[in-house]
């Protein structure tokens, strides 16, 4: 049992400076997730916010096990490194969700759009896929690029050691469901709005067929042209704070499928695991997010009753760091590196984009795949109807709680923290 040391750091108060495009047009400012502090347990990966960024990412990695110090964050890197990893490999997720990745996924590319540059992020995929046994996704036989915000593989913006964790963890999870996808990696020169719709633009220009977003900030009023391409299944993460009355942008947009997370453990049943809502803000860490937007207008498609504008989450896969995933990231940073153990929402976004580019329906959804979802109500996927996300006194709004707590019942329930449920193969995808 673990004895938590710490609670969640307030949402930093107000909002930034405006973040500037490179035409000097103002983006509206947006205040960003603040970080979490030491943890005896976790960390988050995007802990360091440059001046002018509105983003966060949402990777959490264990700083008990694996490759971190196992010390105050700060310190130096152990010497000794473990040789093999800790958490779900890929043989794990394809069977906890019923996934077809050994056959499925060819002639798709699968875009994560980062920030700053993962100097080493060739060679780490290559030691993940070999340990894991993948096949080689290399620049060389055409499945791995990497460029800058400009499409520029020669142009690359400066190093950023937190957010390669971040990528390291991206690029790993799409090998894990989607071993036969290509990976395209984007890196933004930095954490702003601006910057990270270039990108993403970028990536959609590109061929993607799949866009994940593992990253977040405050909702503003913004157009969502950037997160909507035909032809392009878009995702983005619902955030690590629990429950919040405003959701998370990119997440939020109607043309983005938002991904929750829960908590898989394996279990004695015909499935062999059981999924409830990620919570461990009772002890002082993290939880999947949710909400009901305060910025995006109700879509037609959304049949919940309650929440007036747009609801988050809409699908939602494993993102608990006590069980958590392997990610391998040798690019050090604040003692961290080697065979890592990741959780955070951030886990659930790439790894459904996966789970999209193996249903092969990119082209025909594009934009309209959160709306799939919801008029599939829940078919193909595993319910997941226990948990909540709320801290230990938390309260939700008294005319839609199932913003913030799982449903009851078999298949076709919904709910803020986990969505429809988590994937059960790909017919819902």
């Amino acid at each position: 049992m673990r004895i938590a040391l710490r609670f969640l750091v307030p949402f930093v108060l107000g909002s930034l400076l405006a973040a500037c495009s490179s035409s000097g047009s103002s983006i509206p400012s947006a205040a960003v997730p603040a970080a979490f502090t030491t943890s005896l347990n976790y960390k988050a990966a995007c802990d360091v916010v440059q001046p002018g960024e509105t983003e966060r990412c949402f990777a959490l990695v264990r700083s008990d096990v694996g490759g971190a110090p196992n010390v105050a964050r700060g310190a130096h890197a152990s010497a000794s490194r473990p040789s093999t990893p800790s958490g779900y490999g890929p043989v794990q997720l394809q069977g906890a969700y019923a996934l077809p990745s050994s056959t499925a996924g060819s002639g798709q590319t699968v875009a994560l759009v980062e920030s700053g540059d993962y100097p080493t992020a060739a060679a780490d995929l290559s030691t993940y896929r070999t340990y894991f046994g993948l096949p080689a996704c290399t620049t060389a036989n055409g499945c791995f690029n990497k460029v800058g915000q400009t499409g520029s593989s020669k142009s690359l913006p400066r190093e950023n050691a937190g957010w390669a964790e971040e990528t390291a963890l991206d690029m790993d999870m799409v090998s894990a469901t989607c071993p036969n996808c290509h990976i395209l990696i984007v890196e933004a020169n930095s954490a702003t709005t601006a910057n990270l719709e270039a990108s993403e633009n970028e990536a959609a220009k590109l061929g993607a067929t799949e866009i994940s977003n593992s990253y977040g900030g405050s909702e503003y009023a913004a157009s969502d042209s950037a997160y909507s391409h035909t032809g392009i299944v878009i995702l983005a993460s619902a955030g690590d704070s629990g429950y919040a009355e405003g959701s998370m942008q990119p997440c939020s947009f109607a043309s983005v499928v938002c991904t929750g997370g829960t908590s898989l453990q394996k279990a004695s049943n015909n499935r062999g695991y059981s999924e409830v809502v990620w919570n461990d803000l009772s002890i002082g860490d993290g939880a999947t997010g949710s909400g009901c937007s305060s910025e995006v207008a109700k879509p037609a498609w959304q049949t919940d009753a309650g929440c007036t504008k747009r609801s988050q989450s809409d699908v939602s896969f494993d993102a608990d760091p006590e069980y958590g995933v392997a990610v391998y990231d040798s690019t050090s940073y604040e003692g961290y590196r080697g065979w890592l153990e990741f959780g955070g929402t951030s886990v659930a976004s790439p790894s459904l984009a996966g789970v999209y580019a193996l249903a092969g329906n990119a082209a025909a959804l594009g934009p309209s795949a959160a709306q799939t979802i919801w008029q599939d109500a829940g078919t193909g996927l595993w319910s997941v109807t226990s948990g909540n996300n709320l801290a230990s006194r938390g309260r939700c709004n008294s005319s839609y709680p199932y913003i913030c707590t799982a449903g009851t019942g078999s298949d076709g329930v919904y709910s803020g923290p986990a969505g429809w449920g988590t994937p059960d193969g790909t017919s819902d995808f």
